[in-house]
């Protein structure tokens, strides 16, 4: 029996993951208590179990005492007080190892969903998988197994909650690194990464082996590395973009397959103007801005994509503009062109003490061209929305005009006989019904009924009154 105890204290301790020392110590801190309320006028009470022989040894004031005379009630008090410990123990256990698996994957198999979230069996303990995390668009059933990222753990009264994820940026390392081996052994890093889940990853890389081609390596054999991935994460495109210490060359990595024609950096603003021919503009912003959004994050500039036409009438009015400026000359127009200053807008962002601090100008006159691009900057503000407004004005009055001519057709028919009065008529703008907007203005003719009174009840000429009878002849 006493050997059959140890087997089972050992047996507690490897399922749980618990020190052995410490087991064998909350069980004699239990049975002590026990023995205390057994005992109460007792003043030095002490268990200790022999490992070696697996008995345990109690003392009652230095007497010897056997465990056994304790009661129903005395046992089942030191086993809930073990069964505490163990589970408290048990628990700082699970915390401590998922703590040091912060940020890994780990393989579980779904258990339920519930609301949307999903409840993983990760081992030891139950994994929390929000809807926010989620890929969006997939769905997983009940004891479907994925592997997601262990992204926080948390120590609650009850139980240790691990929050995972499969929508984190760093999901796709870690997956990086479990298929190409490069990356694991740090042969390849990854120096940025940009993702939107479920749609377009950017994954900027470099190889610290000039033998070694990083986006290849990333790549493998006719893609079988980076297919792998793919289909881990439901078809989401994955771009493997080679990283430059040039913002110019990284930038322009980042737009592929878009081809740039010129790009131009300001990084008082951090931010970079990127000219692209007509043809490739739709394919370096992407689908509703994706691309852009994307390279924009993994290089750290912002973005902006014009086309060459744009880009000349930026210039064109910033030249104009800083002309007009007393002691501005061609040299200084280039300087600030240079400087990354593509527009007005630009100079009256930066303000006067860049220009006097990085190009030496006079403070005066840096002054001056920060208040005239300033005030050409407001004009053209302007311009744009009286632009914008007029367009909205057109586009009210085309379909003003098409429900007028929709309205008078329905009048033609009506007249014609070929229309019921209530049906509706279709017009660019909604429906319409005839009988609320066929007005006396529509029809060319004056109200006989003033607005707001019902209209008298038509009385043909054949018609006999209502109060008197028909007459016989």
């Amino acid at each position: 029996m006493n050997q059959e105890l140890m087997r089972i204290i050992d047996s507690i301790c490897r399922d749980k993951n618990i020190e052995r020392d410490s087991l064998i110590g909350d069980i004699e801190a239990a049975m002590t208590g026990a023995l205390r309320k057994h005992y109460e006028t007792a003043e030095q009470v002490e268990v200790k179990l022999d490992i070696g022989s697996g008995e345990i040894r109690a003392t009652v004031d230095a007497q010897p005492v056997d465990v056994r005379v304790l009661g129903r009630i005395a046992a089942q008090t030191a086993k809930q007080m073990i069964i505490q410990k163990t589970r408290d123990r048990e628990r700082t256990s699970i915390f401590d190892d998922f703590t040091a698996r912060r940020g890994t994957i780990v393989t579980g198999t779904v258990i339920r969903a519930e609301g949307g979230n999903l409840l993983v069996n990760v081992g030891r303990t139950e994994g929390f998988l929000p809807r926010s995390e989620q890929i969006p668009g997939e769905t997983h059933a009940s004891g479907e197994r994925l592997r997601a990222l262990v992204l926080e753990v948390r120590d609650q009264p009850n139980q240790v909650k691990v929050i995972l994820s499969r929508s984190h940026p760093e999901f796709i390392q870690r997956l990086f690194e479990l298929e190409v081996p490069e990356v694991a052994e740090h042969v390849i890093e990854i120096k940025a990464l940009a993702r939107e889940a479920g749609y377009r990853t950017k994954v900027a890389v470099s190889s610290i082996d000039s033998k070694v081609d990083a986006v290849g390596a990333c790549v493998g054999v006719r893609g079988s590395r980076i297919k792998n991935i793919v289909e881990e994460l439901g078809g989401e495109k994955i771009d493997i973009v080679r990283w430059n210490e040039s913002s110019q060359i990284l930038i322009q990595n980042a737009l592929k397959p878009a081809e740039v024609q010129e790009i131009a950096l300001c990084f008082e603003l951090d931010r970079a103007t990127v000219v692209v021919p007509e043809d490739q503009l739709s394919l370096a912003i992407g689908k509703r801005g994706q691309n852009v959004r994307l390279a924009a994050r993994l290089t750290g500039w912002s973005v902006d994509i014009l086309t060459p036409p744009e880009y000349n009438k930026h210039l064109e009015n910033l030249e104009q503009t800083l002309k007009s400026v007393p002691g501005v000359d061609d040299v200084l127009v280039d300087k600030l062109i240079a400087f990354g200053c593509v527009s007005v807008a630009d100079i009256d962002e930066i303000g006067a003490e860049p220009l006097v601090k990085e190009l030496e100008l006079d403070a005066e006159l840096a002054a001056r061209v920060v208040e005239a691009c300033g005030e050409e900057a407001i004009r053209l503000e302007e311009v744009r929305e009286a632009e914008a407004k007029a367009k909205a004005e057109q586009a009210r009055a085309a379909i003003a005009a098409a429900a007028t001519g929709a309205v008078g057709a329905s009048v033609s028919a009506f007249v014609a006989g070929t229309v019921d009065p209530a049906s509706p008529v279709e017009v660019e703008a909604g429906t319409i019904p005839v009988d609320e907007t066929l007005t006396a203005s529509t029809l060319g003719t004056e109200p006989d009924t003033p607005p707001g009174e019902a209209a008298p009840p038509a009385v043909s000429e054949d018609a006999t009154p209502p109060d008197e009878e028909p007459q016989i002849v």
